[in-house]
């Protein structure tokens, strides 16, 4: 492989993505690890990049590398201050600092919100992708994940967002609540799934009730673990849908960012409400935004 000009980095809680990259902006290559910032201590951070990218840096000169996500939170590699909604996706990089000679790190600031308090980062990268893309973009982004986000995208700009805990709780019933004991095995029951969504967009307040009619139904052998799996992460996208219902029901254009199940239970979610949503993989809008933000730190 030839070396890259310069390398693309989403560094979260979890795990680590970076990308060889063109200055034409290509991808020539991609690795991906478990070692998210959360595992780490600031100072194991540049020693830990440099044992997943050490082959694509060339001796003699520092590579640079344009990073987002959490490798920029208090918890991270340095701390870089929050933008504030309004704003643009894309700030004012900040430099990390390193002992080596062998990287060149900056990192795309998050954006706040005071107003309804809210933060992200990383999701600002995948934003500033999707207007690379579609520079004219006004409407609602949706990003699902363990922290889902909506987001109010007009001019080329973050007006307001909000987050929902929804994929985390998820894990934390599943694994740690009485409900555990429903959804042992394997399998999906899509109708169910489906219409759970239904019920909690139209009675969001029945939520807790509706969650614990899973063990009721699984003791009374009404229901199989995967109809319980189903209908847990339907009560809980649904009333995640019943809260935004004034951001996706208003016709406004829906783009939603992401890929594989999580993604299609949103778009089937959404569908059986009637709205059209256009889907964009993450990984290619995170490169994309990335590589926005690499133009504007080298702009002359």
């Amino acid at each position: 492989m030839m070396k890259p000009d310069w390398i693309a980095l989403d560094w979260g809680s979890s795990r680590m993505r970076a990308w060889a990259m063109s200055e034409s902006g290509a991808v020539r290559a991609s690795v991906e690890c478990e070692q998210g910032v959360s595992q780490l201590q600031a100072c194991d951070c540049e020693s830990v990049l440099l044992g997943q990218v050490s082959a694509w840096i060339a001796p003699g000169a520092a590579i640079q590398v344009v990073a987002c996500g959490m490798v920029g939170a208090r918890q991270g590699w340095v701390e870089i201050p929050y933008l504030s909604a309004p704003c643009a996706p894309l700030g004012e990089l900040v430099s990390a600092p390193t002992t080596g000679d062998q990287l060149d790190v900056w990192i795309c600031p998050g954006i706040k919100q005071s107003q309804p308090a809210d933060v992200m980062r990383g999701e600002e990268a995948q934003i500033a992708g999707l207007l690379a893309r579609h520079a004219e973009f006004d409407g609602v982004v949706c990003l699902p994940g363990t922290h889902s986000k909506w987001v109010r995208v007009c001019g080329g700009e973050v007006k307001s967002f909000r987050t929902f805990l929804t994929g985390e709780l998820f894990s934390l019933l599943a694994d740690q609540s009485v409900l555990r004991h429903s959804l042992a095995g394997d399998g999906w029951d899509s109708a169910a799934f489906l219409d759970a969504a239904q019920q909690m967009v139209s009675a969001p307040e029945m939520l807790t009730s509706k969650l614990f009619s899973i063990r009721a139904e699984s003791l009374l052998g009404e229901e199989t673990a995967a109809a319980s799996r189903a209908r847990l992460s339907g009560f809980l996208i649904g009333a995640e849908l019943a809260a935004t219902r004034s951001l996706w029901h208003e016709g406004a254009e829906l783009a939603l960012i992401g890929a594989g199940r999580l993604a299609d239970l949103y778009v089937t979610a959404l569908g059986a409400q009637g709205r059209v949503v256009t889907t964009y993989p993450g990984d290619e809008l995170v490169v994309a935004g990335l590589s926005a933000a690499h133009s504007n730190l080298n702009r002359p």
